[in-house]
């Protein structure tokens, strides 16, 4: 790309990023100022984008997003500095996973609630099984504020495209911020139905051969009679709809 391209390219992902976070806080999935969502720069530099620490996701923009690259540095000018543990967690899994182009990661209360049981995500219902057999579990080290534990955050990624660090809350990555965002959507969902389920009486789950072949027709893996291909790309279009009713600042 040329530079003009360059920097066309870092304005549209700057928009599309600030539209996941904005999406976050309106799903009610953030925890005031903290945690992040990063998103991969295009360029051999490795840089990426992630949140000015000290705003609320309903506060970020495009122009906001602070750009730094591997070992946390400020790229270019901004008044604001980037939270420490969002730079060890998610600069680990971008130098790691070429694919992985954005990080999200979130502690809400059912998600830090299927963190906390031992059986971690379990197949009790259609959300869920997108997710099935296709997590990955880190146990608790404490605040992720040594370099140490990004080895270990990696390894128990793997390359699944979401991961549940356990005591702690939920990470997905996608080749997209909008695909990062859908799958912490619908991993979120699932972790809600699965809280609530366990509230109720005996809990029933699909035998394991109907789970996987779900898992398989739900990530685009299994021949089916019909395809619905466009699925993802509809939902990220109507989101995109609905924050240019109600947050258009997002895109300045």
């Amino acid at each position: 790309m040329t530079d003009p391209d360059l920097a066309a390219e870092e304005l549209r992902l700057r928009r599309e990023l600030a539209a996941v976070y904005r999406l976050v806080a309106h799903f009610r999935m953030t925890d005031l100022i903290f945690n992040h969502i990063s998103l991969r720069l295009p360029g051999p530099e490795h840089h990426f984008l992630i949140n000015p620490y000290g705003l609320f996701y309903e506060e970020i923009t495009a122009s906001s997003l602070v750009k730094i690259d591997l070992e946390g540095n400020l790229i270019g000018d901004s008044p604001y500095r980037v939270n420490p543990a969002g730079f060890v967690i998610h600069s680990a899994i971008h130098a790691a996973r070429p694919d992985a182009q954005c990080v999200l990661h979130t502690h809400t209360k059912a998600g830090c609630a299927v963190a906390a049981q031992e059986g971690g995500l379990l197949p009790l219902s259609q959300i869920a099984l997108e997710f099935y057999n296709r997590v990955g579990y880190h146990d608790y080290e404490g605040v992720a504020l040594n370099l140490a534990e990004q080895q270990r955050l990696v390894k128990d990624l793997g390359d699944h495209p979401v991961l549940i660090l356990r005591n702690h809350g939920l990470l997905t990555v996608g080749g997209t911020a909008a695909q990062a965002f859908l799958r912490m959507y619908y991993l979120e969902k699932a972790c809600e139905i699965q809280t609530t389920a366990q509230a109720g009486g005996p809990l029933v789950a699909p035998p394991p051969d109907v789970c996987e072949y779900t898992a398989r027709q739900l990530t685009g893996e299994a021949e089916t009679d019909f395809a619905d291909d466009d699925a993802y790309d509809l939902a990220w279009a109507a989101l995109l709809r609905l924050l240019d009713r109600i947050a258009p600042d997002y895109a300045t």
